[in-house]
């Protein structure tokens, strides 16, 4: 990525090769015991703190939410599901991006966009979103 800091460019390094392990049933029974739902995570937001967040933030199908960091799209793509929002993905590594689209297409979600950019300086106009959440992301 053009002009990113050295942490970013390992960042990006780092979860890219996370991002290309394949999924297994371990994984997934894992990921439902830990944040209560098989959904690609790489933090430790549960099911119930992702709930708050959509609550907090009044998502509805109105609404166009903006997840930083979104790795493969938790929790931005399970908000969408769940309240009909519209959702918009950012993060540094390509192959997140690329796994949160496949799943927002397979389960019919409103994904605008995934953008590969940093928290640092975000590609958008102001008040582009009604909402913003970056969650297990230190910016």
């Amino acid at each position: 990525m053009v002009g990113s800091s050295k942490d970013e460019q390992q960042a990006r390094a780092h979860f890219s090769e996370r991002y290309a392990t394949e999924r297994t049933t371990a994984l997934e029974d894992i990921e439902r015991r830990v944040i209560g739902a098989a959904w690609p995570s790489n933090g430790f937001t549960t099911v119930q703190q992702a709930y708050l967040l959509g609550e907090v933030v009044r998502l509805g199908p109105e609404k166009h939410l903006l997840d930083i960091g979104s790795g493969q799209g938790w929790p931005g793509l399970y908000l969408a599901k769940r309240t009909g929002c519209r959702v918009t993905l950012i993060d540094m590594p390509l192959e997140g991006l690329k796994t949160g689209l496949r799943r927002g297409e397979r389960e019919r979600i409103d994904v605008t966009g995934a953008v590969v950019g940093s928290a640092k300086s975000l590609p958008f106009a102001s008040e582009s979103f009604d909402a913003v959440i970056h969650t297990d992301v230190l910016c």
